[in-house]
């Protein structure tokens, strides 16, 4: 019977430390969150969006967040507020394709006030369930610092795939998934004995991808649908630091052609259309269908002095996948003289109906350039949505779309302007695209203790079947396989 007492003794002690409000008042302030979770769409299998109040001297919190048939409150003592995981999972799960109301009551000098109620809608189609990325210092003095990690987006689970501290200090980069699956995936190990890691059904090849024909190694890459292709550029990268104050680093190429990589035959395909060295080229991507290759094109300028004056078009040209075969056109499909910019990273949605894409004043490296906008082209019509619902007054650049085309995640530098995050933002059956939300956290304040920004997010249906570990065996006894 004792035992009886002492639970219940312990129950009555929690209850009694947890705040619940009393006399409650309306606020006569805004309510401020973060992450600014407010009015967000979100799909039904995301981890929960934890918050915490900015609001100055709150010391204990009430958020009730109720749908049509299920509710979840949390009370709690500081200006946290942390989600069950399961019961965050359950209340989506039933109220999905539907909308949530979140209401917050905080204690403020003793005195509790509710704020406006916002809302969350929960609409049915999944996003990927995992994003990989760089986790990177975010100025130019330090690269050899870095992984590549994978978190799980429905929970909070991390894992890192590759450690330059365990290859020797190579400085990696760009790890994309084929077909948003991970048994298809790969990316670059700089330096000596590095090249490019190749994930195909679990079997890891190193390569070395370029032949006599290319200026480097292969740089920026993508996968052909049915993984035997990976296109790739080939770059002469220099960087350049800026006198002006509001610009820190630019980076450019002083040479730059395409190249396509038979996985298969061990081959580099060179087309001559894309080789010319009074053009530059580079960002190369595969259409949904694989009939196409989107790149962004420039001419040639004097560098450095003329870089304000380097302005990439968006592209395109012909593969023929049964000869192995670059076509004999280019067709541009965004002019950077009539458009007054320069655009960067076109990816294709996986259903072949949009193009998303950066478009920055000038150059190729937009993530110092403030003024860096994404752009959607619908390639039905050819309408281009500005996606201002989006954009913010930093860098918005580095995406990737999620293998069902309703969402895609990038990375921003609103907030601070330093930092690299995650956001995800949906696009609905009808065109119509939604406020981002940041990647949640298990602890929210995790955004404002972290030095580093998540670089290069890349989203994934399923995880890759490799870890840091087989990374540092690879790097250390496999040799890199040559391409002809």
């Amino acid at each position: 019977m004792w035992y009886l007492v002492f639970l219940f003794g312990v129950l009555y002690s929690l209850q009694a430390c947890t705040p619940h409000p009393e006399s409650v008042k309306p606020a006569d302030q805004p309510l401020v969150i973060y992450p600014e979770y407010q009015e967000v769409t979100i799909p039904f299998n995301v981890a929960p969006l934890n918050f915490l109040l900015r609001n100055e001297g709150v010391d204990a919190v009430n958020v009730s967040v109720k749908g049509a048939s299920d509710s979840l409150q949390i009370n709690a003592r500081g200006h946290k507020v942390v989600f069950p995981l399961k019961a965050w999972h359950a209340l989506l799960e039933a109220e999905k394709g539907g909308m949530l109301e979140v209401s917050v009551t905080a204690r403020v000098g003793g005195q509790w006030l509710r704020y406006l109620p916002f809302t969350w809608q929960v609409v049915s189609d999944r996003l990927d369930a995992y994003v990989s990325y760089r986790l990177i210092e975010p100025g130019y003095e330090v690269w050899n610092a870095l992984q590549i990690r994978e978190r799980c987006l429905e929970n909070f689970e991390e894992r890192v795939l590759a450690d330059n501290g365990q290859t020797g200090g190579k400085c990696m980069n760009c790890h994309v998934h084929g077909q948003n699956n991970g048994n298809l995936s790969m990316f670059h190990l700089r330096g000596e004995g590095g090249g490019t890691i190749l994930n195909r059904n679990g079997k890891l090849r190193k390569l070395t991808l370029k032949n006599e024909h290319m200026v480097s190694a292969a740089v920026y890459g993508d996968f052909h649908p049915n993984g035997r292709y990976g296109v790739f550029s080939s770059n002469i990268i220099l960087p350049m630091f800026h006198t002006e104050s509001n610009r820190r680093l630019e980076v450019y190429d002083t040479v730059s052609d395409l190249a396509i990589a038979d996985f298969d035959e061990n081959r580099m395909l060179i087309s001559p259309l894309t080789a010319d060295s009074a053009t530059l080229e580079t960002f190369p991507t595969f259409s949904a269908d694989g009939k196409w290759v989107y790149y962004c094109s420039a001419p040639w300028v004097t560098l450095p002095d003329q870089v304000s004056q380097l302005r990439y078009s968006l592209c395109r040209i012909a593969f023929d996948v049964e000869k192995g075969a670059w076509g004999n056109q280019i067709d541009t499909l965004w002019d950077a003289r009539l458009n007054k910019g320069s655009v960067c990273h076109p990816k294709a949605s996986p259903d072949g109906r949009y193009l998303l894409y950066t478009v920055a004043d000038y150059g190729t490296f937009p993530i110092w350039h403030r003024e860096t906008d994404l752009q959607l082209m619908d390639l039905q019509t050819g309408a281009i949505d500005s996606l201002s619902v989006v954009n913010s007054n930093r860098s918005d650049t580095y995406h990737s779309w999620s293998s069902d085309s309703r969402w895609f995640a990038f990375a921003s530098k609103r907030g601070d302007g330093q930092y690299g995050r995650i956001y995800f933002s949906y696009l609905d059956a009808d065109g119509k695209v939604h406020k981002p939300f940041v990647l949640p956290q298990s602890d929210p304040e995790k955004d404002d203790l972290m030095l580093k920004s998540y670089n290069i997010p890349d989203l994934s249906a399923t995880p890759v079947p490799f870890d840091a570990s087989s990374i540092k065996r690879i790097n250390k006894e496999l040799k890199a396989e040559r391409f002809d």
